[in-house]
């Protein structure tokens, strides 16, 4: 966005400083670095960060100029009239190119291209300096812990009887990685699912059990689209209105997104983690297997199949559930709960699909709840486990990082 000068003497203020960049450069890049990952499937356990690490880059980057937060990795203040555009490119570009050797000449020419648009040589390779320090720093950052143990899968069975054989698509790396503000993954680990002869679980496990099965005669037209619909949800469209906004700034935008990470990587942290804790049977094969697990209001279905391929991992709690509940508390303290121009919400799993808004952010992280059921792979109690550990690491990571600093007076930051 373009910065507004309102009175003479802010704007004569504003001389003695570069341009800030527009509010885009890092949207950009932020959405930049989603497109190289997501077509990078599966990403290796240096991957799996890259975004975060981008996005804090950038911050580090964008904060050194222009100071208004806690640096989370204690990054020095820099030149205030170096171009924040330049900055921000590099630190994206820096750790991207890092992640992603193979994109290298797409990073290049992309990379190019914003350092081009940049007319003002000396705040520009100030910008360039602050940027690459900035990616050395985030690069250095939220990495493996070698003292978690990533023992490899062993699938549990009799001996000498056959199961699937295919390894669960959730790599152990996934639940090794140091948190960015929860104390451990373990901290936010869920209680136990409820008991095989509770009443929450007949009732779980009939809801599911109607409102999932492939050939569900309960599920409406709707249900049944969202449930595809959200398979892997997009919000681009959301945050790319959120940083076009008015009154928003570089650094503002910058942090955002860093928090949006880290809160995400959080929370995907302890989901992991609980997920091969408990080892939860999916309602695939607890259906099928009705009859064994000891409750009399469970109707037993040998040839039941959900409408979505099941994935393949443990059930509790729910990923999906888990990381949109960590979402919609960082973009309602950031928005507020109900944004004026709604939640817009795109598919990856419905490319083609038109923008869906809906009102608040709570009502996105229910629909996307609602949607694993309606797919048949999850259960309501996990569901709601799931986005309470969302919740909670988004809590933790708002209150822990980047505050802001106090004003001094007469103005300027501390």
């Amino acid at each position: 966005m373009r910065m507004r000068y309102f009175a003479t003497a802010a704007a004569a203020a504003m001389l003695l400083v570069a341009p800030p960049a527009a509010a885009d450069t890092v949207s950009d890049w932020w959405e930049f670095a989603g497109r190289i990952t997501n077509a990078t499937q599966p990403p290796t356990a240096d991957q799996y960060r890259a975004i975060s690490r981008t996005s804090l880059a950038m911050f580090e980057a964008v904060n050194a100029i222009d100071r208004r937060y806690e640096s989370y990795l204690g990054f020095p203040a820099g030149d205030s009239t170096a171009s924040q555009d330049a900055a921000a490119a590099t630190a994206a570009f820096k750790v991207l190119v890092h992640h992603f050797p193979t994109q290298r000449t797409a990073l290049e020419d992309s990379y190019a291209i914003a350092m081009a648009e940049i007319r003002d040589e000396r705040a520009r390779e100030a910008g360039r300096l602050i940027g690459e320090a900035a990616a050395a720093a985030a690069m250095a950052a939220g990495g493996i812990d070698p003292a978690i143990p990533q023992d490899p899968y062993r699938p549990r069975t009799t001996p000498g009887e056959w199961i699937s054989t295919p390894l669960p698509q959730i790599e152990s790396f996934m639940w090794a990685y140091r948190p960015w503000a929860i104390p451990s993954a373990e901290a936010l680990r869920p209680p136990p699912p409820p008991a095989l002869s509770s009443a929450v679980w007949a009732r779980d496990y009939e809801e599911v059990r109607r409102l999932g099965a492939r050939t569900s005669t309960e599920r409406t037209p709707h249900q049944t689209l969202m449930a595809r619909y959200r398979q892997a949800f997009e919000l681009a469209p959301t945050m790319r209105l959120v940083a076009d906004g008015p009154g928003r700034t570089p650094v503002r935008n910058a942090r955002m997104f860093a928090v949006y990470q880290m809160a995400f990587d959080d929370a995907a942290l302890a989901m992991a983690a609980a997920k091969f804790h408990y080892n939860y049977w999916r309602p695939i094969t607890a259906i099928r297997n009705g009859a064994a697990d000891g409750n009399e209001a469970t109707a037993p279905d040998a040839g039941w199949v959900p409408l979505l391929a099941t994935p393949n991992f443990p059930e509790y709690p729910c990923g999906h559930c888990t990381v949109a509940a960590a979402i919609g508390e960082v973009m309602s303290a950031e928005t507020g709960p109900i944004p004026a121009k709604g939640v817009r919400v795109g598919s990856q799993a419905v490319p083609n699909s038109i923008i869906q808004v809906l009102p608040s952010w709570e009502r996105w992280v229910q629909e996307v709840s609602d949607s694993r059921i309606y797919g048949g792979v999850h259960y309501r109690f996990s569901n709601e486990a799931g986005e309470e550990i969302g919740r909670r690491a988004a809590r933790i990571v708002m209150d822990r990082v980047m505050q802001p600093l106090p004003v001094r007076r007469g103005g300027g930051r501390r």
